[in-house]
């Protein structure tokens, strides 16, 4: 059985294959929406900078046994 893009009418409803419909097409404003919503998603991350927080303490970066 050959693996395709989309959903079969014949295991979904007409109104769910229009809605996958809508969200593939380029001229419609669904499709529009999502590709809005992906771009802000992108853009809204948070980013580490290691100069935000203060430097870990000495013995995080030592062996622990040197101090026996």
């Amino acid at each position: 059985m050959a693996k395709t893009k989309g959903v079969s009418s014949k295991t979904h409803t007409k109104s769910q294959c229009d809605d996958y419909a809508n969200q593939h097409n380029p001229n419609n404003k669904a499709y529009k929406a999502g590709v809005a919503n992906k771009k802000a998603a992108r853009s809204d991350k948070k980013h580490f900078y290691l100069d935000d927080y203060a430097p870990a303490e000495w013995y995080c970066y030592s062996n622990p046994y040197d101090f026996d």
